[in-house]
């Protein structure tokens, strides 16, 4: 079973692409980037996988010269399949295993530009940061994320409601019934995540057990990457400062909080090595005071999301029952777990050429704290992102930002259906899509 992604489209607009250029996508392990360049080789006369960490040999044809015809005529010859340019797409998969051939992308482009070259891999970020250039100008990115709300629903047939959904608005709210439907496939989804595996899993099966079966495995091979992360930093620690982002969900990552006995130096290593494999996303402060958003960021402030709420709420160990049966948006929400949502939606709604980042906005002051959970940017407008389920009144923070701010209006996500209240728009959360950039 293939469960279609956003990126399908991309794909096939790169595939007719005359200009196209060698492709690398880049994410965290198991978002689903080996299946999608599978399916995208159905519509090519020939197809060649190779993966450089199943196959080591492989690896010999790259230590010597790079040209691309000498590569493919070794390639041709080692796997038997025919390599010609515009009816064969090759794809080198797991391509951190080998540096070099990360390096050869660059010169497919240069000098056989006619033919398809993808390359994916996990832990890919690591192997880049090696390689002082490996073809700016020459190789294009995709970054890919678990699969988002959108993509869940398309996967388990409910694509006219997602089209429903799609077109609500503040003016125009979703009736009843449908409203309660998005609800309860969303609290599903908190629980599932998004990484294909379990979404395969709940759309075969429909069973939830199965589902967390299937996400203890995830978490179990995630922790034994640790150890390829780098080898100068222990896995133990990188394990510790892991559980700590889990912990400390929901509110500003406190260094000292991480570890007894690690210093800060440590623990930031660690960090910054876990945000690099895509398992762990920060969300950093910024003062808002004028786009970019980057241009007003605070590093010093972050908050620390994990890469999908499946492995969060297993991480969590979080009552499921409550997640999936109870009203109580409190108990919904334990964890942080709607925020930790939203702010993944956001990314994976991003555009795919570009390694977006999160921001939030944080006023300290005696007496006057004041919290954005997200912001964005829409062309020259910046729109506050609340995650609520109050009522008007406990919406001091937006208010106190629209005025200091100067901003035109803000949207309060909830489990409410669609309404507005003066120049602040309420949406569901499963429908935060319908607000961002398109």
């Amino acid at each position: 079973m293939y469960l279609t992604r956003k990126i399908d489209k991309e794909l096939l607009l790169w595939k007719d692409d005359n200009e196209r250029k060698p492709l690398l996508i880049r994410g965290a392990r198991q978002v689903g980037k080996s299946s999608s360049v599978r399916k995208l080789g159905e519509h090519f006369e020939y197809f060649l996988e190779i993966n450089f960490e199943e196959n080591k040999k492989v690896q010999s044809l790259f230590e010597g010269e790079l040209t691309p015809q000498l590569l493919c005529e070794n390639l041709t010859v080692m796997f038997n399949t025919t390599i010609e340019p515009e009816k064969t797409l090759l794809f080198f998969d797991e391509i951190q295993a080998c540096i070099p051939a990360i390096s050869s992308l660059r010169f497919f482009y240069e000098k056989m530009s006619g033919l398809h070259v993808i390359a994916a891999g996990s832990l890919l970020e690591f192997a880049l940061s090696e390689i002082p250039s490996f073809g700016v100008g020459r190789i294009r990115s995709i970054f890919m994320y678990p699969l988002s709300f959108d993509e869940f629903l398309d996967g388990i047939g409910q694509e006219k409601l997602k089209e429903m959904k799609s077109r609500a608005d503040s003016r125009n709210p979703l009736v009843l019934p449908l409203h309660d439907k998005l609800l309860n496939y969303l609290k599903k989804f908190l629980v599932i995540g998004g990484m294909p595996e379990v979404v395969k899993k709940y759309a075969e099966k429909n069973d939830l057990k199965e589902c967390q079966k299937v996400l203890d495995d995830l978490i179990i091979s995630f922790r034994a990457d640790f150890a390829k992360y780098k080898n100068k930093v222990p896995s133990l620690r990188i394990k510790e400062v892991f559980e700590s982002v889990v912990l400390q969900s929901g509110g500003k990552y406190t260094y000292s909080k991480a570890s007894q006995s690690l210093n800060i130096l440590q623990i930031k290593e660690a960090l910054e090595l876990l945000i690099m494999a895509g398992l762990v996303i920060p969300v950093t402060h910024t003062s808002a005071n004028g786009i970019p958003l980057g241009a007003g960021a605070n590093p010093k402030k972050r908050k620390m999301l994990i890469n999908d709420t499946g492995l969060f709420q297993r991480l969590m160990q979080l009552d499921i029952s409550e997640l999936l049966f109870s009203d109580n948006f409190g108990l919904i929400n334990k964890g942080g777990i709607a925020e930790q949502f939203i702010g993944l939606e956001i990314l994976k709604n991003s555009s795919c050429y570009q390694q977006s980042e999160l921001f939030y906005w944080h006023r300290e002051a005696l007496n006057s704290n004041a919290e954005i959970d997200y912001l964005i940017q829409k062309q020259t407008e910046i729109i506050p992102i609340e995650v609520k389920s109050g009522t008007k009144g406990s919406m001091n923070s937006m208010f106190l930002f629209l005025k200091e701010k100067n901003a035109k209006h803000g949207y309060r996500l909830s489990m409410e259906n669609f309404a507005e209240f003066e120049n602040i728009k309420v949406y569901p959360l499963y429908a935060v899509a319908n607000i961002l950039p398109k």
